[in-house]
């Protein structure tokens, strides 16, 4: 008998196998009947934040193991949603389990293995269970050295960038079931409408439901193949952890954390391919600066940090993977890790060497053209150049349907504005960036600099500073 999802649709694939590929939504977990429950309270207090945050990190590690048994990417990610469902139904009467993810990881493994028990035949299926579940110890050192992964995310993720897929497709799915990023961040990550990016999940998924594609751990060439996929993947999660497209943090350092150690992951499993030195290199230059990122009143800015904070160690790493880089021939992440490398040395703000980095995005965007690198740049001149400059470069940008509701590109110009003189216009700017990001410390930041510039547009003995006041 086929299953339903949620909506009542039917979940189906050849064989008898079934396969989510029904349009993409976001599975949030349960709430529970008491929203002030404490989470060690006992059975039927369960804290709804503490399943939504079990949810955050521990769904990407479950659909790997889950993966790890059944083989197949889109099944690995219906059983992790089966699990958490477990979760929602049996924690609000037993009580939070001393470890939390250790429970859904035992839940998911069994699922699995009930779910492979309606695949195969009893024969092929304890063959399967037991490949699957062997030791370390029985990989050969030969394999080891030919691309042997470890790591369960990491392997899944070059499983899910299969060249029968489209490549925003591999993006987008990967990110997915791997970032455990929503279709909304994946669309931000992406340049593209949330809709968009649901589509191409789900036709990611009728693509695997329908091709029959072999999801095996791909060879060394076909690592090498699928790894710049792979790399956009991480730096990507990354972002997101770096700046969260929404919600109440301004920062995510699980997922950059996450995407550093599959970073250093992929330097062992791949150590000659120079950008994997590279996208470590970039990922730890910025990373660096996480701890100076954040002050008592929210966001800091830049130009606003304290260098002291920035962490040292992290910087040191980072330089030598880039020179690692750059020996091994380099790429994309290597230039953008050596524009990184200029934020990174510089002693003060004043002493960034803007003409420099300037010149790097010239030579950047040469070969990789990109409107989030073409802001930068301008930025950039901007510093180095003056105003001018800037509004040269992003003057195209404003007419660049892809930037419409990308806040930082108003945002920059409501500092060019505001540094030419024209006050009026930088407000409309920043309007214009709260409107547009639904991350809520940025947007209490952009309303501070509105209310700074609403403050000298308007003179202090305006009327209208009263309006609605108490006589």
């Amino acid at each position: 008998m086929r299953r339903r999802d949620s909506s009542g649709h039917r979940r189906r694939r050849a064989g008898g196998r079934e396969l989510n590929t029904e349009p993409d939504t976001e599975p949030a977990p349960a709430r529970s009947p008491d929203p002030a429950a404490d989470p060690t309270a006992g059975p039927g207090t369960v804290d709804p934040d503490v399943v939504a945050n079990q949810w955050r990190i521990e769904f990407p590690r479950l659909v790997a193991a889950a993966h790890a048994i059944l083989r197949d990417p889109s099944l690995a990610e219906q059983v992790a949603q089966d699990a958490f469902v477990a979760a929602m139904e049996q924690w609000p009467v037993d009580g939070l389990p001393d470890r939390p993810g250790a429970w859904l990881m035992t839940v998911t493994r069994r699922i699995a293995i009930t779910q492979l028990r309606r695949i195969v035949d009893l024969g092929s299926k304890y063959e399967r269970i037991a490949h699957d579940q062997a030791p370390d110890e029985e990989v050969s050192m030969e394999d080891r050295a030919d691309g042997h992964i470890d790591d369960d995310i990491l392997r899944l993720m070059f499983v899910c960038c299969h060249p029968a897929l489209g490549r925003d497709a591999r993006v987008a799915l990967t990110l997915r079931l791997l970032g455990g990023l929503t279709t909304q961040e994946i669309a931000r990550a992406q340049l593209i409408p949330s809709a968009t990016a649901g589509q191409r999940i789900s036709r990611a998924k009728r693509t695997i439901s329908d091709s029959g594609i072999a999801f095996e751990n791909p060879t060394t060439a076909e690592q090498l193949q699928r790894l710049p996929t792979v790399l956009e993947v991480i730096y990507l999660i990354f972002n997101e952890g770096y700046t969260a497209t929404s919600g109440p943090d301004w920062t995510r350092p699980d997922l950059a954390g996450e995407a550093m150690r599959l970073g250093r992951m992929l330097v062992h499993v791949l150590p000659n391919a120079a950008e994997t030195h590279g996208l470590l290199a970039l990922m730890e230059l910025n990373a660096s600066r996480f701890r100076a990122r954040r002050g008592a009143d929210g966001p800091v800015l830049l130009a606003d940090q304290d260098r002291m904070r920035w962490d040292r160690l992290l910087i040191r790493r980072g330089l030598q993977a880039l020179t690692t880089a750059i020996r091994l021939g380099g790429g994309p992440y290597t230039h953008q890790a050596g524009i990184a490398a200029c934020h990174a040395q510089a002693l003060t703000y004043e002493q960034t060497d803007w003409r420099r980095i300037a010149q790097l995005y010239d030579s950047y965007l040469q070969r990789h053209p990109s409107p989030v690198a073409e802001l930068s740049r301008g930025i950039a001149r901007w510093k180095a150049y003056g105003t001018a400059a800037a509004r040269e470069i992003l003057a195209p940008l404003l007419a660049d349907t892809r930037m419409t509701d990308y806040p930082y590109l108003a945002a920059t110009m409501a500092e060019i504005e505001t540094a030419d003189g024209n006050p009026l216009l930088a407000a409309d700017y920043l309007r214009r960036a709260i409107r547009s990001t639904h991350n809520e410390p940025e947007k209490a930041l952009l309303a501070r600099r509105l209310a700074g510039l609403d403050a000298l547009i308007r003179p202090a003995d305006d009327p209208a500073d009263d309006e609605g006041a108490a006589p």
